[in-house]
């Protein structure tokens, strides 16, 4: 009924590949906050065909893709931010600051993402 008038965007780091391979427009990110060269890299590697590329971009992010979403957002991207040397603070309540074991594993899928 929309016809061309109607896009779709992912709003699920996780799923942006499958959503694009089903006519996606592209993504609203949160891993982008941290990351947005590499990531926004991953559309368009899809939309330049580059399938296979794209895809190992979608599996190399998972794990900072499920350590940001350990807890609720935008905790771990303000921790994310402030572990990268910018100085983002603390949430505002109600929210609260990352407990330590989940920093931990945030730090160290950072690391591995070549974030710091």
């Amino acid at each position: 009924m929309c016809g061309d008038n109607l896009h779709i965007y992912s709003g699920n780091d996780d799923q942006v590949l499958p959503i694009l391979s089903v006519g996606g427009k592209g993504v609203i990110s949160v891993i982008s906050n941290i990351a947005p060269r590499k990531f926004s890299n991953l559309c368009k590697l899809f939309f330049d065909g580059k399938i296979e590329d794209a895809t190992k971009l979608q599996l190399e992010s998972i794990e900072l893709i499920k350590a940001l979403f350990c807890e609720v957002n935008p905790i771990p991207v303000k921790a994310a931010l402030n572990m990268m040397g910018y100085n983002y603070g603390t949430p505002r309540l109600p929210l609260i600051e990352m407990s330590e074991e989940n920093k931990k594993v945030l730090y160290n899928a950072m690391k591995n993402y070549d974030l710091i």
